[in-house]
């Protein structure tokens, strides 16, 4: 940079004239020789107006201030600012129910809410569902994104890609409208890239969530009832459970954490990318047995799942169909 004159990073912003074309390289591909680069390295200057600065010309409003996350603050107040019942008697924080429809341009819901929680009440959160979301619609990208602990956000409908993207603690929940008459377990209720980076908290999806499904988790407990191709991709913790078939590539790079796959037709390893994980059966009474069992109860607690209680009772000869 110095040699070149620019004491800041943001001072070579626009200099494209500094940039030159590589002769020897384009003289050893044909189809290089066809491209005209002068466009490419013109100095920003020669575009705009004279003496036009080619930094940072105009801000960027995210219009945060507009976003439902700024509604639920303010309806959350006895959770993020709770007040003693008794002179000399410390806060504690109220339980907090909300309700609000949303649609497929309402994103990361919850994210500037957990900043709130974050920034009250440290990295422990708040007390497991002290703030309850209840949602229904069309959810877009990152629903519940770096949902703090404390905050369950429940959506009756659907969501967009990124759900759960850095969980830090939350709880998800995710299942179509109840009045839907199709099969969930063969439908995806959620997109690509779940629970990307989760590092702690649940989620719990009554539906098949698309592809690249908990790409590394590190610490997030999740429930799904399908997935598609590069499942659990470079996990390094954390638990997830899949109620359903699993895409290609399943466990590519995973290096710890634990998947469990309800295998039926016992097609699995077929699909699953050996290079660093191992099979192994689930057996009775070990402590795979009791964790998988509780995660499957909650999920079906939380989602009305057909399929999850249908393993439930008939545990016995279900368990023998999972694959860790």
């Amino acid at each position: 940079m110095a040699e070149m004159g620019f004491r800041k990073v943001n001072d070579m912003v626009g200099h494209a004239e500094m940039l030159m074309p590589d002769e020897e390289v384009i003289r050893a591909n044909n189809k290089l020789r066809e491209i005209d680069l002068s466009q490419i390295i013109t100095p920003a200057k020669d575009f705009g107006e004279p003496g036009q600065s080619m930094y940072n010309t105009e801000k960027q409003d995210h219009a945060l201030d507009i976003t439902i996350d700024q509604e639920f603050i303010k309806k959350s107040a006895a959770a993020l600012e709770p007040k003693p019942t008794f002179p000399g008697q410390d806060p504690v924080p109220m339980a907090v129910y909300i309700e609000h429809t949303v649609k497929n341009t309402d994103r990361a819901l919850g994210t500037t809410l957990s900043h709130e929680v974050s920034k009250r009440w440290g990295e422990n959160g708040l007390p497991d569902s002290t703030i309850h979301l209840k949602l229904d619609g069309h959810a877009g990208q990152s629903l519940g994104a770096w949902l703090a602990a404390g905050v369950l956000i429940e959506l009756e409908g659907d969501a967009n890609d990124y759900v759960g993207k850095g969980l830090s603690g939350g709880k998800i929940v995710v299942y179509p409208p109840l009045n839907s008459s199709f099969k969930a377990e063969e439908n995806i209720v959620v997109g690509n890239v779940c629970l990307y980076g989760a590092t702690g908290g649940s989620a719990f999806f009554r539906g098949i969530a698309a592809e690249r499904f908990c790409v590394r988790n590190s610490g997030a407990k999740v429930v799904v009832e399908g997935v598609g191709d590069h499942g659990c991709e470079y996990m390094t913790g954390g638990m997830a459970v899949v109620l359903g078939k699993t895409g290609k590539n399943f466990a590519a790079g995973m290096s710890g954490g634990v998947a469990y796959i309800f295998d039926e037709d016992n097609t699995f390893h077929t699909r699953c990318n050996m290079a660093q994980v191992l099979l192994e059966t689930v057996d009775e009474g070990s402590e795979a047995d009791v964790k998988l069992r509780s995660l499957i109860e909650q999920h079906v607690k939380y989602t009305r799942s057909t399929v999850g209680r249908a393993i439930l009772n008939d545990w016995p000869a279900a368990r023998s169909k999972f694959v860790k």
